[in-house]
């Protein structure tokens, strides 16, 4: 049995550390702090990194569709590794919390995440376990410049926490805790 993390995110360096690459910078830090090496290119339209986290196995992924086309690259992974819905786990942004906040979530809407609306057509449910981590909304300009933005200096240290709170609460869940353990822990 494999735990199969999935974070969001554009792939290109022009979105390193956007705000709508939260996801890849999640899975990017697991996997220098649990040593699962570099992320390589996989059969699909992801690269990913695998391994063992404290004797549980682990595939970190990271879609290279773009953001709005995820769920290209997550249904043929979930297919392939034969992943029960249960273990999977996706890291998302989310304009409607305030950055510094954490939600954990086993299903629902996309809430106008095109990322997650990609994944729940491809995947034909919205029945997949999620860790949304708060981006907050613009105060000046479009929502697109935003989520394409970097987080300001006195912004940054509030998400760098939010990270290394999602990283606890995705070890707490490869090692077995439930969904609704983790919504009551961090939520």
């Amino acid at each position: 049995m494999m735990k199969m993390i999935v974070g969001l995110g554009n792939i290109g360096t022009r979105y390193d550390e956007t705000r709508h690459n939260t996801g890849f910078m999640v899975v990017d830090q697991m996997a220098l702090d649990y040593h699962l090496g570099a992320f390589k290119h996989a059969k699909v339209e992801a690269v990913i990194a695998s391994g063992m986290i404290d004797g549980e196995k682990v595939m970190l992924v990271k879609p290279t569709t773009f953001m709005n086309d995820s769920g290209r690259a997550v249904k043929p992974l979930v297919d392939y590794y034969n992943v029960a819905l249960d273990d999977l786990m996706v890291i998302q942004d989310d304009l409607d919390m305030k950055v510094g906040a954490l939600r954990i979530k086993d299903h629902g809407k996309s809430g106008g995440h095109n990322g997650i609306k990609s994944i729940i057509s491809y995947l034909g449910t919205d029945k997949f376990n999620r860790v949304k981590l708060g981006i907050d909304h613009p105060k000046e300009g479009t929502v697109v410049s935003h989520v394409l933005g970097k987080f300001k200096a006195d912004e940054r240290p509030k998400f760098d926490q939010t990270v290394t709170q999602a990283e606890r609460a995705l070890v707490d869940w490869v090692h077995g805790a439930s969904i609704s353990q983790l919504m009551n822990q961090y939520n």
